[in-house]
Parts: C-alpha cells; sequence; structure tokens
C-alpha cells in the first residue's frame, strides 16, 4: 500500500455541555452527508490511529504542550491519551494497514497494546499478522 491518500475524519471532543470550548485543533469543515455516512463504517482503530497522528502532528507544531493539555481538551484522561498516542510506536506499514482496513471485529486498541510495548517492528508485524490471521478466523473478511 504505497499510493498516497488523504483520510479526514471529523471529531467532536466537546460534544456539549457547560465547558463546551471551540478549538480550531478539534474542529473540521462540516462534511457532505455522504462523507459522514460513509465515514461511520470506518473502524474505530482507524480514526485513534489518525488522531494520534493528528495530535502528534499539532504537538510538533507546538500548538500544543503536552499531551495533558490534549486530554484536557479532549476530556479523556492523560493514561487515555498516553494509550491512543502509544499507537504510534507501531510500524509505518502497520500504521498505514491500520489506517485503511475494514471494520473487523476483535482488532482494538486494547489487542494492539502487547504489538505496541515491543521495538522490534519485524516482532511487531509477525505479532500483528496473528491477530489478523486470527481475527479472520473469526468470521471477518480482510
Amino acid at each position: 500500500m504505497s499510493m498516497n491518500q488523504e483520510v479526514t475524519y471529523g471529531v467532536d471532543f466537546c460534544a456539549g455541555g457547560k465547558g463546551r470550548r471551540n478549538s480550531k485543533a478539534f474542529s473540521s469543515p462540516q462534511l457532505p452527508s455522504e462523507v459522514s455516512a460513509a465515514s461511520s463504517s470506518i473502524p474505530r482503530i482507524a480514526r485513534l490511529m489518525a488522531l494520534a497522528i493528528r495530535f502528534d502532528g499539532l504537538l510538533r507544531a507546538e500548538e500544543f504542550r503536552d499531551y495533558a493539555q490534549l486530554a484536557r481538551l479532549g476530556r479523556v484522561t492523560r493514561a487515555r491519551m498516553t494509550q491512543i498516542m502509544k499507537l504510534l510506536d507501531l510500524a509505518p506499514d502497520v500504521q498505514e494497514q491500520i489506517l485503511f482496513l475494514p471494520n473487523l471485529r476483535g482488532l482494538t486498541e486494547r489487542t494492539l497494546r502487547p504489538i505496541v510495548s515491543r521495538i522490534d517492528w519485524s516482532e511487531q508485524r509477525r505479532m500483528f499478522q496473528k491477530i489478523m490471521d486470527r481475527v479472520d478466523k473469526a468470521g471477518n473478511s480482510v
């Protein structure tokens, strides 16, 4: 998968309420209805991967100081923000596969945690392939 494609997700962390904050970092232009309908079929793990990539870009551009600031704005714990950002420790080709996979039951951020904890990308690739084989045998179409 070496073709260049851009994937854009609209993420609303501030779904209303008293403490609603406006931030251009988390906002996106309104999507046409057909794009919105298609985005509902995008797997959660792909959304999290894209979010981690986006947050990394924002941190590198120094629009935010640290994970804690992102977590406060996103109304998640710092631990959860760290879990999401750890997806960036995956081998680049595994990240790319995650971004473009169909919706698969059993492929979650939690199932990827053992892979993320490995430093060796070759080992990550082997472990990811085992998970994909297991998910495939569970009746998903890959």
